[in-house]
């Protein structure tokens, strides 16, 4: 029977457990997966712990994001599907459809084929981070050549994304960072500015590297009090797309930033983008075309065996990586 990873308590990692449960079916409108690797989210460490936006149903399987060979097509899903090479796109319930194991089924419409060249571990590390970064920043707001873009918590899969696509886009990708330490890293990953927020004045900076201007896009999935100074540093105009809650302290209203330079905060799940199926057709087109050509390239920070897979989930929420963490299914 095909081994699978379940929560059975709320917590950390440690609660996670391998599980064997018979082969399943899939049913109208879904596909099996056998699993070759499977990419770690930020979301699932919060759904485990239940600080998510849906609450787990114990025993609760996680994940989002696995690539795999489809081995099994259900009713009504052309069989054309069975052999091929897909990598899952997060537009589901965890608690219907969490991924993380040997096999997986989720519906149809959440798979991908991912460019040929690409391996398992690269396949994996797609659609989280750059479906996420697009809707926020091309869909919604309308990124453009002349744009400087605050890109918070740089350093995760999704923030590094977000600076491809600002970079690609022929805008200015200022990366913002705890500490020194990834600043040499974030920079030759394409930033054109890292701040360390802990020993910089954010706003200075910002006014340094802008001329003043200050900055039209922010992308932050952090929240709690640094938004203030996000709103500081924000153009008037500005966007503050606000996408996570990271830092799990309370989030204060910069009111007076806000009427002052009339900036709108724009709450954002990747949802609005996976739930609409011709935006997520033009989302698709455009990651794929870049993935495919060089201009996009996911970043692994560090592969473990699917035997270490509450130690990936342990270095995922240490903060030391740069990319995407990867298990590696056999």
């Amino acid at each position: 029977m095909p081994k699978i990873i379940r929560l059975h308590q709320l917590g950390g990692p440690e609660n996670l457990q391998f599980d064997e449960m018979p082969q399943q079916k899939p049913a109208k409108g879904e596909v099996r997966l056998q699993v070759q690797a499977a990419g770690l989210n930020r979301a699932e460490a919060m759904f485990y712990r239940g600080q998510y936006l849906e609450t787990p149903q114990l025993p609760a399987r996680i994940g989002y994001e696995v690539a795999g060979v489809v081995e099994a097509v259900g009713e009504g899903v052309d069989g054309a599907w069975v052999g091929k090479k897909v990598s899952t796109i997060p537009a589901f319930s965890m608690n219907l459809n969490g991924t993380l194991g040997e096999e997986a089924v989720v519906p149809v419409g959440a798979i991908a084929e991912y460019p040929p060249s690409f391996t398992p571990a690269q396949g994996t590390s797609i659609w989280m981070q750059y479906l996420t970064a697009y809707g926020a920043l091309v869909h919604f707001g309308g990124l453009k050549p002349d744009d400087f873009v605050t890109i918070t918590a740089a350093s995760s899969s999704v923030g590094l994304a977000a600076i491809q696509i600002v970079r690609d886009k022929g805008a200015q990708a200022i990366a913002l960072t705890r500490t020194t330490r990834k600043r040499d890293e974030l920079l030759a990953l394409g930033a054109n500015h890292v701040i360390a927020t802990e020993s910089e004045d954010y706003a200075a900076r910002v006014k340094e590297i802008t001329g003043g201007k200050g900055v039209r896009l922010t992308f932050d999935p952090v929240a709690g009090p640094y938004l203030e100074k996000l709103a500081e540093g924000a153009a008037p105009g500005g966007i503050i797309f606000v996408y996570g809650a990271l830092s799990g302290a309370a989030t204060p209203f910069p009111l007076f930033a806000a009427l002052s330079k009339l900036l709108t905060f724009r709450g954002y799940v990747l949802m609005e983008i996976t739930g609409h199926a011709e935006s997520l057709k033009v989302a698709k087109k455009y990651i794929y075309d870049r993935l495919s050509d060089g201009r996009f390239v996911p970043k692994i920070a560090k592969t473990f065996p699917f035997a270490e897979t509450v130690q990936a989930y342990q270095y995922l929420e240490s903060n030391q990586q740069v990319g995407k963490v990867v298990i590696t299914v056999p």
